[in-house]
């Protein structure tokens, strides 16, 4: 599955389904140590020769090292001292901490002047962002350039896209949709076509989701944690819908739809293909009709997002009804005649 944007931390992560335990167990607060940096500078040169940025998480809550509870002059030592080594690198983006509201000991003012300290300090103005947990913080500060954003509902997640683009106006990254895996928690055992559908749901929202994987091995390993080999059913449909993207030429505008489909077009950017996309998740018809205007021809195909296949279905104007296979996870493609 190819990818364009990884996440990365710059702290060492301790968290219960993370078996890296060979880590220096205590480091004193008055003073930084730098660590990992060659190996961090490294793997943002080896992202770039395969196109995919480096989202730098610049904080994380999940420490007992006491990296997290630094002072605030620590803290904007620290970020000068990053944004000086790392902005050279194009492919950098800079996530200001992933689940901000678990350090429950830091106000916003901190976020604020860490924001800040990046902002004045990286000339070439890198992508920024700041990740939530439980509830969003207010992407619409002005130092803020896109959403990065966690579910906040069990079961409304990629669908909340036409919530949050109108009330922010910034592009929405869903970087934590849930991960595809078998975990004992919710956010770590959905289906491969549970993510599937969410990518899609993002996609045709307008939104871009970001795929994880949680399967827990025999030794308690994850993939989540230690990379390896991707097993899940997910990756190769997102590969799928990333071709159907740039077939049709990247970024697709949300368009009004039934209340059971989500649609979207391309028709005011350059695509190579001049469409309407509509997705049906969940629902299985076994027709369905279309609405077009008389006059303008279209070729129609049938989309199967998880067995990925792409059926013509005729060119059609004006009027007309589909048939469907009473399947779930269906799109339909119309694709102007010129």
């Amino acid at each position: 599955m190819n990818c364009n944007a990884f996440s990365v931390f710059l702290f060492p992560e301790r968290k219960k389904f993370d078996r890296n335990r060979n880590r220096r167990k205590v480091a004193k607060n008055r003073r930084i140590v730098v660590f990992r940096v060659e190996n961090i500078e490294n793997t943002i040169a080896r992202l770039d020769t395969m196109g995919i940025q480096a989202d730098l998480i610049l904080f994380h809550p999940y420490d007992r090292w006491g990296y997290s509870r630094m002072n605030l002059e620590q803290q904007n030592f620290y970020l000068r001292y990053v944004v000086n080594r790392f902005s050279a690198y194009h492919n950098v983006w800079w996530a200001m901490a992933n689940e901000f509201n678990l350090f429950r000991w830091k106000p916003v003012s901190e976020w604020e002047s860490n924001a800040e300290t990046v902002c004045r300090q990286d000339p070439y103005r890198h992508l920024r962002s700041i990740h939530n947990c439980m509830t969003m913080y207010d992407h619409s500060r002005g130092w803020i350039t896109h959403c990065s954003l966690q579910r906040i509902d069990l079961y409304r997640t990629a669908e909340n896209v036409e919530i949050w683009r109108p009330q922010y106006g910034k592009p929405c990254v869903l970087d934590e949709i849930a991960y595809e895996g078998n975990l004992p928690f919710g956010w770590g055992n959905i289906s491969g076509e549970e993510m599937t559908r969410r990518f899609w749901e993002a996609y045709t929202r307008g939104g871009y989701g970001q795929h994880g994987e949680t399967y827990e091995n025999e030794n308690g390993v994850i993939w989540w944690s230690h990379g390896g080999e991707l097993k899940g059913g997910s990756p190769a449909r997102i590969q799928f819908l990333l071709d159907i993207m740039e077939e049709n030429g990247g970024y697709m505008e949300p368009l009004p739809a039934f209340f059971d489909e989500t649609c979207c077009t391309n028709s005011a950017s350059h695509p190579r293909k001049d469409c309407v996309m509509y997705y049906y998740g969940a629902n299985r018809p076994c027709r369905r009709p279309f609405y077009m205007p008389e006059g303008q021809e279209f070729d129609v195909e049938v989309i199967d997002t998880w067995n990925m296949t792409i059926t013509p279905a005729g060119r059609h104007s004006g009027e007309f009804t589909i048939d469907m296979p009473s399947r779930p996870y269906m799109a339909v493609r119309l694709v102007k005649v010129k």
